[in-house]
C-alpha cells in the first residue's frame, strides 16, 4: 500500500506531469503566440513592401558630401515658389504653379521643369509631368491626384547639367 507522499511523488515522476501545470500551459502559449506574431509581421513585411529604395543607392551616397558642394558652389541664387492649392481631392483635376525668380527679384527661366508626385504608401502610383511654360519664370501644369491619402510633390527645374527642385508633402482628401 502507498503512502500518500509515495503517490504524489510518482504523479509527479510522470512524463506528462508538466503539462498538465497551467503555468507550463500559459508559458508554452505565451511563447507560441509571440513567435507566430512575429511570423505575421515578417510575412506583411515582404507581402506589401513598396519597394521605395532608390536602385542606385551606394553610387548616389559615395559622393555625396562633393555633390553638396558642387551644387551650393553653381547654386544661381534662384528664389522658387510653389503654388499648389490648398485643398486636393482625389480625382479631381488642378492646376500647380512654380515661379522662379533670381537674386534681383527678375523672373527667370530654366530649361525644363519637372512636376514629380511620388506615393509614399505605393511606389507604382507615381507619376512625373512636364511642365508648360505659362509666362516668364511661371510654370504650370493641369494634374489630378489618383488617390486620397499622403503624396511628396517635388518640382524641378534643370539648367544645364544642375537641378533645383523645391518639394513640398500634401494631404489629398477624397472627394
Amino acid at each position: 500500500m502507498m503512502t500518500h507522499i509515495q503517490a504524489r511523488l510518482q504523479a509527479h515522476l510522470q512524463p506528462n506531469a508538466a503539462l498538465r501545470n497551467p503555468w507550463v500551459l500559459g508559458w508554452i502559449g505565451l511563447i507560441v503566440a509571440v513567435l507566430a506574431v512575429n511570423l505575421v509581421m515578417v510575412y506583411l513585411a515582404f507581402a506589401t513592401n513598396p519597394g521605395l529604395v532608390n536602385a542606385d543607392y551606394y553610387e548616389r551616397g559615395r559622393n555625396y558630401e562633393r555633390t553638396v558642394l558642387t551644387r551650393q558652389a553653381r547654386d544661381p541664387g534662384w528664389l522658387i515658389r510653389a503654388d499648389i492649392p490648398a485643398s486636393l481631392h482625389a480625382g479631381q483635376t488642378e492646376f500647380i504653379r512654380v515661379f522662379f525668380v533670381d537674386k534681383a527679384g527678375q523672373p527667370v527661366d530654366p530649361e525644363a521643369v519637372t512636376f514629380h508626385a511620388y506615393r509614399p504608401s505605393d511606389a507604382a502610383r507615381d507619376f512625373t509631368l512636364t511642365m508648360n511654360r505659362e509666362d516668364r519664370g511661371r510654370y504650370v501644369v493641369e494634374t489630378a491626384f489618383p488617390l486620397k491619402g499622403v503624396w511628396d510633390t517635388l518640382i524641378s527645374a534643370r539648367l544645364g547639367e544642375d537641378e533645383f527642385s523645391v518639394s513640398e508633402r500634401l494631404t489629398v482628401g477624397a472627394r
